[in-house]
C-alpha cells in the first residue's frame, strides 16, 4: 500500500533571517517566510518537504492567511493532491514541498528525495558564486569572497545601480581573468527596456559572458523573441518561465522565442514533476538548461539538490543559498571550490 494513504500531513510556519540584508530584484530582503511540510505514516516515519516562497515573485502567494488556507486544504487529503498533481497546477511552491515529502516518505524519512542521494559516495555538483546586488564597494567584495574560495564561475545581479559601474566590476574581473579561467554570468531580473537592450547586450558581450538571465521584463514574448534571434551574448529565460503551467503553453514558449538557455527553480516552476517536463521539452529542442534553488532554507535546498544531481549536470548550477541565513536546518550538504557537496 501506498504510505501516503494512510499519512497525516501538517505544516508550520518558520522564519529565517538574512546574515545581512540582501538586494533582490523584488527589494532588499531581511528575512525570508517558509512553510515545513510533514507527512508522518502510523508507523511514525515522517517525510519533510519544504514550501518556500517570495513575495512578489512566487505566483501561488498573497497573503500567510490565504497560502496557510491552501495548505490546510490540502493536508486535509495529501493522497489526492499527489496523485492529481494538475490540482496544484497554480501553486507550485506547494507541489514543491508536497512531492519533497512523499519522496522522503517513500524512502523511509531519511532526507532522500531522489537516487542521488544513495550513491555511496554522495555527489558534487559545480555551481555559480552569486554576487548580490548592493553598492559597488559591496560587490567587488563579494566578488573577491567568491574569487578566494575557488568559484570558477561568478553571477552578478545587475540592473540595480548605474550600468556603467556594473560594466566596471565585470572589466575589473575579466582584466585579471579571461573566459577560460572563469567563467561570468549575469542576471538583469527584467531590468532593462527592450530600448536599451540592444546596446547594453552588445557592451555587455564585449567582456565574454556565458549568458544573461531575463534582460526584460517576462511577458513579452515576441520582444525575447527578437532579442533571442539577434542578441551577441546567449539568453537565459527565467521570470518568463512563471506561471507557464500547461504543456501547449511550456512548448509554445520555447518554440517561440527559442532561447539559448532555460533555467529552472522547482518552487516557482511546477515543482518537481513541473521542472522534469521543462528539461524533457527543453532537451527534445537541443535547448540546454540548469536549475537554480529561489532562497529555500537547506530543507528545500537538500532536495532541489539531490533532483539536480540526478542528472549529472555539467554545467555550473545556481544552488548553494543555505549559507545566507543566521541559522538553518541541518543538512548534509557543504561549499567547496566553487561545488556544492553532498557528504553521507
Amino acid at each position: 500500500m501506498d504510505p501516503l494513504k494512510q499519512a497525516k500531513a501538517t505544516f508550520e510556519a518558520f522564519t529565517l533571517d538574512f546574515k545581512r540584508p540582501s538586494g533582490t530584484s523584488r527589494g532588499v530582503l531581511t528575512q525570508k517566510k517558509g512553510w515545513k511540510l510533514l507527512l508522518t505514516d502510523p508507523e511514525g516515519t515522517t517525510g519533510l518537504g519544504e514550501c518556500s516562497i517570495i513575495p512578489g515573485l512566487s505566483p501561488d502567494y498573497t497573503t500567510d492567511e490565504a497560502y496557510e488556507q491552501k495548505l490546510t486544504e490540502v493536508c486535509s487529503n495529501p493522497f489526492l493532491f499527489a496523485k492529481n498533481k494538475t490540482l496544484l497546477i497554480d501553486y507550485p511552491s506547494i507541489l514543491f514541498g508536497l512531492e519533497s515529502a512523499y519522496f522522503d516518505l517513500l524512502n523511509g524519512g531519511k532526507r532522500v528525495y531522489f537516487e542521488s542521494a544513495k550513491r555511496s559516495s554522495g555527489f558534487s555538483i559545480p555551481i555559480n558564486g552569486l554576487i548580490w546586488m548592493g553598492n559597488p564597494g559591496y560587490m567587488r567584495d563579494q566578488i573577491e569572497e567568491k574569487l578566494d574560495a575557488g568559484f570558477n564561475c561568478i553571477k552578478l545581479k545587475v540592473g540595480a545601480i548605474d550600468f556603467k559601474q556594473e560594466l566596471k566590476l565585470l572589466e575589473g574581473i575579466r582584466a585579471r581573468f579571461d573566459a577560460s579561467k572563469i567563467v561570468l554570468r549575469v542576471d538583469a531580473n527584467g531590468a532593462f527596456s527592450m530600448e536599451d537592450s540592444t546596446w547594453k547586450l552588445k557592451e555587455l558581450a564585449q567582456l565574454d559572458l556565458h549568458s544573461i538571465e531575463q534582460p526584460i521584463k517576462a511577458g513579452s514574448w515576441n520582444n525575447m523573441k527578437k532579442l533571442c534571434e539577434e542578441t551577441p551574448l546567449a539568453i537565459a529565460l527565467d521570470e518568463e518561465l512563471i506561471g507557464v503551467n500547461e504543456t501547449n503553453k511550456k512548448i509554445e514558449l520555447l518554440e517561440t522565442i527559442n532561447p539559448q538557455y532555460i533555467i529552472l527553480k522547482p518552487s516557482l516552476h511546477g515543482g518537481f514533476s513541473g521542472s522534469k517536463e521543462w528539461i524533457e521539452l527543453a532537451d527534445e529542442r537541443n535547448i540546454p538548461w540548469w536549475i537554480t534553488s529561489a532562497l529555500e532554507s537547506n530543507i528545500g535546498l537538500n532536495a532541489i539538490a539531490q533532483f539536480t544531481a540526478d542528472y549529472n549536470p555539467v554545467l555550473p548550477q545556481g544552488l548553494g543559498t543555505g549559507g545566507l541565513y543566521e541559522t538553518n536546518f541541518e543538512a548534509p550538504l557543504t561549499i567547496a571550490e566553487g561545488n556544492l557537496i553532498y557528504l553521507k
